[in-house]
């Protein structure tokens, strides 16, 4: 009760109230920051883990000591792996996309429709056109990013220069071919959606010229002169991919994975690379950048503490002289400790309360209050072509909730101990003659 009032201002104590309540303030903006800057942080790694590993693998499987013509059968193997959920074969290659009088450089992956559907992140994403009859098409997918750059949409053509192309007497020439727009699709992440072009398996085999002439079994090889019809009875045409991707159950199981796939019984030799391994700077970064942003916020919230030391040091000197009556009637030393601990410890506590609500508030609206203000200011906050994501990701986890909370109510009553113990010590008859 008694702190309880020494918290209500009258005329001649607005000036503590005043301080009481800007320090509580202070304790709000604090949590509220930890809040949603974490938030945010967790959803910049989930959403970006999410993206990554829709469409990349957890194991990115290549092959060594031979050509790669068992991809099929490799790909059924892994699958049968405990722990593996899914794994997919495909060609890849770099080349030079040209559209309406404009070039960049672009991967082109090549998959059939059947490992399209495991990528459902993928498959799902055609925002024009679709990946029906994907197998039977000539044409092409690219992210939307990458059609406004080459400035082609459906039904386009989009010209594709690969260096390697045939050979003649004076040495390789480019190999240059056009292919129609069919869909256009929409990860949400930049790197995507501007350098990723998609092809049907078999024209991406023969485009990259993963198609080898093997000659059957018994038959004598052909002299120069024979004819297409000849060459194409003695040999069979034996098509090759690039690698494989593995997707598992755990992403943050890859160790224990990859010595369960590594001690599959006649698995072909490939070198696995997990997705620790290839993102293994970007993700760090990360981590390092939240467990900084993480101590340098927090020192709002000691500030506040400091403050809350002050406003009570204040009041301490204000209330002399009721700390002296109260021990005439018999307070204990322990009871105007309370008394104080109490006080500000309530302001710790208004103020932690108010901060995670509004931070809450804040953290699941995010995007919303990003794109307002982004309006309202006329400029784009956070750019894609920075932050990779095209929009403003939050995810809020109790478990560091809890924590900024705790550390919060922590900081607010270790505060209070230094000016309750001041207030304990009064000595009455000093304070009583002073006064």
């Amino acid at each position: 009760m008694i702190a309880g009032r020494y918290l209500r201002a009258r005329r001649k104590e607005a000036f503590i109230s005043v301080i009481a309540s800007l320090t509580m303030v202070g304790v709000a903006i604090g949590v509220a920051t930890l809040i949603v800057v974490m938030s945010v942080m967790n959803g910049f790694r989930g959403e970006l883990l999410d993206k990554i590993l829709g469409l990349n693998g957890h194991f990115t499987g290549y092959p060594i000591e031979s050509q790669f013509t068992d991809y099929k059968e490799t790909v059924s193997a892994l699958e049968q792996v405990d722990g593996v959920k899914f794994a997919v074969y495909f060609v890849e290659g770099q080349v030079l996309a040209s559209g309406r009088g404009s070039s960049t450089g672009a991967t082109v992956r090549g998959m059939d429709e059947a490992n399209l559907k495991k990528l459902d992140l993928l498959y799902n994403s055609a925002e024009q056109g679709g990946f029906d009859s994907w197998d039977d098409s000539t044409g092409v997918a690219i992210g939307y990013r990458l059609a406004q750059t080459l400035g082609v949409g459906i039904g386009d053509q989009v010209q594709l220069i690969n260096p390697d192309g045939a050979m003649t007497p004076f040495g390789s020439t480019p190999q240059i071919r056009s292919y129609p727009v069919n869909a256009i699709y929409n990860l949400g992440m930049v790197e995507f959606d501007s350098f990723y072009i998609f092809m049907p398996l078999e024209p991406a085999q023969d485009y990259f010229k993963l198609i080898d002439d093997v000659l059957k079994p018994g038959q004598a090889p052909l002299d120069i002169m024979a004819s297409d019809a000849e060459i194409d009875a003695a040999y069979d045409r034996v098509p090759r991919a690039s690698g494989v991707e593995v997707f598992i159950d755990n992403p943050d199981s890859v160790n224990m994975m990859r010595e369960r796939i590594e001690a599959m019984p006649n698995l072909r030799p490939m070198i696995l690379t997990s997705w620790q391994q290839r993102n293994e700077t970007f993700f760090s970064a990360l981590q390092v950048e939240r467990v900084v942003m993480f101590t340098i916020l927090s020192m709002i919230i000691l500030v506040a503490a400091f403050n809350i030391i002050s406003s009570l040091i204040m009041l301490v000197k204000d209330k002399g002289a009721d700390i002296a009556v109260l021990r005439t009637m018999g307070a204990t030393r322990g009871s105007i400790m309370r008394i104080f601990s109490i006080t500000g410890t309530t302001i710790g506590v208004i103020g932690t309360l108010a901060g995670t609500v509004i931070g809450l508030i804040v953290a699941a609206n995010a995007e919303t209050i990003r794109a307002a203000i982004s309006d309202f200011l006329g400029v784009t906050l956070f750019p894609p072509e920075v932050f990779f994501l095209s929009s403003l990701p939050s995810r809020t986890d109790p478990v560091e909730v809890t924590v900024v909370v705790c550390m919060a109510l922590g900081l607010s009553f270790l505060a209070t101990i230094y000016p309750a113990w001041r207030a304990a010590q009064y000595d009455p008859v000093e304070a009583l003659r002073y006064e």
